[in-house]
């Protein structure tokens, strides 16, 4: 009797019979590459197209996890289109509406023009420019959202400090620091409150009760560590230049500011009147340009500022997010995620997801950590998931700013700063990320240990 002919692929045959293994190397594969990506080939082509490598390889990865089986179409789809706060299509109209709005309010001068005012009112000092920089951020950046001001922000500052002659490191720093701290005060501020908030089915108005204590703690911890940090360069007095004060055109902007101020109102009332938050927003973006269309038509003028709007809506996020979802259903379907919750409880969840969600945002960036932490909560004891989610919000946004992979938002910021001739490396990124992020991280999460 001739022997049985040994299998062909033994290897594949032995993560088969192990359902955890295929899509636990799969998912480490496709993160391993995504941020690899990041730090050395930001951008491909294919097809004659420049595209982003981070959304490009994620779609790879949860393509080979859809044609290895470790994800069920009819699991998939009925995840994409159930009506449950965590629909990822629901998180995409809200973050992308959210967005647009901030964008309009960009759009239409008004960052710029509070920019202008703040560096006449700061004169010849540095310490005026760093401290007027960092309020005006951090309000800005609690009503609109914090990846908008840094891209409105960022070239400004940089052309300022060209002529003023004087290091911007302190002011990019500053704004950076300030845009990713105080981002956490409103669930609006960062796409990782949107996911993490609406995964666990927290309303508006719940999340600012309680993280309206942590955000001030962080915002002034870190505040007051840049300002020791920087504190012997910004003693220095320097030459301003004139900047240009453009106003801008009252009506529009008049409407953009109406427009975010009843959202943020109906966001913020929403959840009494059973008025979900992605309906608010996507209600919110429809009327503003229904709005502007309006105003057009009055002036005879066609709306050229939709257009530009649409060209600076963040759709990269949209199969990122997409693919993201499927990463996480993989690993919810192979049992990985009740495992790992399982492991990482302890009798202090707040500090553990705290340093944990803060320390895997610079291993993953802090939209995937934010996608792959949201079931691992829910799968929680309904006694641990409050310290916990509220912890995990804090380092998706605090971790942004302890190294240049830690957000997406870091990402763009480093491309800027490379456009402008302005060197700020990784070593550099992460001493500030030491001295900074650290403290904040911890003051906030302080505060949570005590309030939750």
């Amino acid at each position: 009797m001739a022997e049985k002919e040994p299998p062909r692929f033994p290897y594949i045959r032995r993560v088969r019979e192990k359902p955890m293994l295929l899509p636990g190397i799969l998912v480490a594969l496709t993160c391993f590459f995504m941020i690899l990506g990041v730090l050395l080939f930001p951008k491909i082509r294919l097809f004659g197209l420049s595209l982003s490598s981070f959304w490009v390889i994620t779609v790879t990865g949860a393509i080979l996890l859809l044609l290895t089986g470790c994800v069920s179409l009819p699991a998939l789809g009925a995840a994409l289109f159930s009506d449950s706060a965590v629909n990822p299509l629901k998180i995409l109209v809200l973050f992308i509406s959210m967005t647009l709005l901030s964008v309009y309010l960009d759009e239409v001068g008004l960052f710029r023009y509070l920019a202008t005012r703040m560096l006449r009112h700061a004169g010849h000092s540095r310490v005026k420019l760093f401290v007027f920089l960092y309020l005006t951020v951090s309000v800005l950046t609690v009503f609109t959202s914090n990846d908008v001001i840094i891209l409105s922000f960022t070239p400004f500052i940089c052309y300022f400090c060209a002529a003023a002659r004087i290091d911007p490191i302190p002011y990019l720093t500053a704004e950076f620091v300030a845009a990713n701290t105080w981002s956490m005060a409103l669930i609006i501020g960062n796409s990782t409150n949107i996911y993490l908030a609406s995964a666990a089915g927290v309303g508006f108005f719940e999340y600012m009760k309680v993280m309206f204590l942590p955000t001030i703690a962080a915002g002034t911890v870190a505040g007051g560590a840049l300002y020791l940090l920087f504190s012997r360069s910004l003693r220095e007095p320097m030459t301003a230049p004139e900047a240009p004060l453009l106003r801008p055109d009252r009506a529009p902007l008049l409407i953009g500011v109406a427009d975010l101020g009843i959202c943020t109102l109906l966001l913020a009332v929403g959840g009494y009147i059973g008025l979900p938050m992605w309906l608010v927003a996507a209600g919110a973006f429809l009327s503003l340009c229904l709005f502007v269309c309006g105003l057009g038509a009055v002036r005879r003028t066609p709306p050229a500022i939709l257009l530009r709007l649409f060209r600076r809506a963040p759709w990269e996020l949209v199969p990122f997010l997409l693919s993201m979802f499927t990463i996480v259903t993989a690993l919810n379907e192979s049992g990985i995620t009740q495992r790992v919750s399982e492991m990482i409880q302890s009798e202090n969840n707040t500090l553990l997801f705290g340093v944990a969600s803060f320390l895997a945002a610079n291993l993953v960036n802090n939209i995937p950590m934010s996608v792959l932490f949201s079931p691992i909560l829910t799968a929680l004891p309904a006694a641990s998931i409050r310290g916990a989610l509220y912890a995990t919000v804090v380092g998706s946004n605090v971790g942004a700013f302890f190294t240049p992979i830690g957000a997406l938002a870091g990402i763009m910021f480093s491309s800027m700063l490379r456009e402008h001739g302005v060197r700020f490396g990784f070593s550099r990124f992460l001493r500030m990320g030491v001295a900074v992020a650290v403290p904040a991280l911890f003051a906030a999460l302080g505060v949570l240990c005590l309030t939750v």
